[in-house]
């Protein structure tokens, strides 16, 4: 494994990558609960679901460990499944095998566009400062992803967001958010000892403790949005796969049009395709696998691995697969090579037989671990040249726009426009001129094409 994954390379060990691996799977285990009960509402059989996820999450991470050697795990991206499930098979009213065909189709195109080199040029494209700004962006998106997954920060009428009233909800919410507080301090002070594993111990411990505060009856699950903590012990039914399995090939176009898939399937390839170029550039940037041009060494198979990732998942009967940036959190733990990845992969595998304690893990327990690595990522904009307003200025609205639109994609968008606008008109009248790439002009107009047409 050593000389295979190129440890000492790396400056890493087996211990490290295994630890690293578990608490990247751990932060991603959530999507075994949500993901089912998402495409659920499109009509599919939810354990099907559980058994397609896993198995998508599976090849994925176990095609970037082998392919790319990064610790970078993948598993039905989220908003993607939103989309799917109530978009195309909900107001769109189309039968959900015909979205699982445009996932497949999405699939098929990416993998033809990352052998010919098009994701890897879109990548290299991106100037440096803006790929700084992505990191951060996403660290900033974590984090509000964690403080929410806390019950930290609820919705709000008057101002869309605010913090939990722990007084009148303290059995539910208010519980919740003092544990992963505590949990969320208990990392900072490991990681501060330095103490290895102190991610995964600080989302052990975090749930040891809601488990405790239930059987106190300090916690009191309501079972509509607050459930019990305890472990489920019962096993899945592998037969319900069969109910997925294939089923992106048993479609029926009648009242689709062919317009209309084509515009389902762009949809999907557009988020997908740049959701996974900002992930693999934030959590790249917190590996320190960037060179100093920006560029990742080996972003052709680590694209090639997201692409067929989204056809397997697409087969096996989930929406779209994509890199994570949960995978940070390993980063965070000390991965830096593919054997993390074949761990998480591992665990999704035998997630399949315990799948119901898997879900038993509580969006609280994980958020510490998130709101953490959001910290660590956004340390990346202190390599951002504040003074340069031209190169600092797109970062910043990078920045700006991820936890805002809750969206990556719309960060990348954001920045590359306003880089494009505001770069080419200063070359006019200032005297050192930027260089914009001739495909920066190309994204540019894409993304305004979008906001205009999809």
């Amino acid at each position: 494994m050593a000389d295979f994954f190129k440890l000492k390379e790396n400056n890493t060990n087996v211990k490290t990558e295994v630890l690293a691996g578990i608490t990247t799977f751990m932060t991603m285990a959530y999507i075994l609960a949500v993901n089912p009960n998402m495409l659920s509402a499109a009509g599919m059989d939810a354990e099907a679901v559980l058994i397609a996820t896993c198995l998508a999450s599976f090849v994925g991470t176990l095609c970037m460990a082998l392919f790319a050697n990064y610790p970078f795990a993948l598993a039905p991206g989220m908003g993607l499944n939103a989309y799917f499930a109530f978009t195309v098979c909900g107001s769109m009213g189309y039968p959900w095998q015909v979205a699982l065909f445009a996932v497949f189709v999405e699939g098929i195109i990416f993998i033809i566009l990352s052998l010919t080199n098009v994701r890897e040029a879109i990548f290299n494209s991106i100037p440096l400062t803006l790929k700084k700004g992505v990191g951060a962006g996403i660290g900033l998106f974590v984090a509000f992803i964690g403080l929410q997954d806390a019950k930290i920060v609820v919705n709000s009428d008057s101002t869309l967001v605010t913090y939990v009233s722990f007084r009148n909800e303290w059995h539910t919410a208010g519980i919740c958010a003092l544990l992963a507080l505590i949990g969320l301090l208990l990392i900072a002070i490991l990681e501060v000892k330095k103490v290895r594993g102190g991610i995964l111990i600080g989302i052990i411990v975090t749930w040891v403790l809601g488990i405790l505060a239930q059987l106190c009856g300090i916690y009191v699950p309501d079972n509509e949005n607050f459930f019990s903590l305890l472990p489920n012990m019962h096993f899945t039914d592998f037969t319900k796969i069969g109910l997925t399995f294939g089923q992106c090939f048993n479609v029926d176009f009648n009242g689709v049009g062919f317009f209309n898939f084509v515009v389902v399937m762009l949809s999907f390839l557009f988020v997908d395709m740049f959701d996974t170029i900002g992930t693999l550039i934030g959590v790249s940037d917190r590996a320190g696998l960037l060179d100093k041009e920006g560029k990742l060494e080996r972003v052709k198979p680590a694209l090639l691995a997201d692409a067929i990732a989204t056809c397997a998942g697409a087969i096996f009967g989930t929406s779209t697969t994509t890199t994570y940036v949960e995978s940070s959190a390993g980063v965070g733990a000390g991965a830096r090579t593919g054997l993390a990845s074949v761990v998480t992969g591992l665990l999704f595998l035998v997630a399949i037989f315990f799948a119901p304690i898997f879900v038993s893990i509580p969006g609280f327990a994980v958020a510490p671990a998130l709101i953490y690595v959001g910290f660590l990522m956004l340390t990346s904009i202190l390599e951002i040249d504040f003074t340069d307003i031209r190169e600092a200025f797109p970062a910043f609205l990078a920045v700006l726009a991820m936890p805002l639109m809750y969206s990556i994609a719309e960060g990348i968008s954001i920045g590359v426009i306003s880089y494009v606008v505001i770069n080419f008109v200063c070359n006019f009248f200032c005297k050192e001129k930027k260089k914009i790439t001739p495909l920066m002009y190309v994204l540019a107009v894409l993304f305004v094409c979008k906001y205009i047409f999809l």
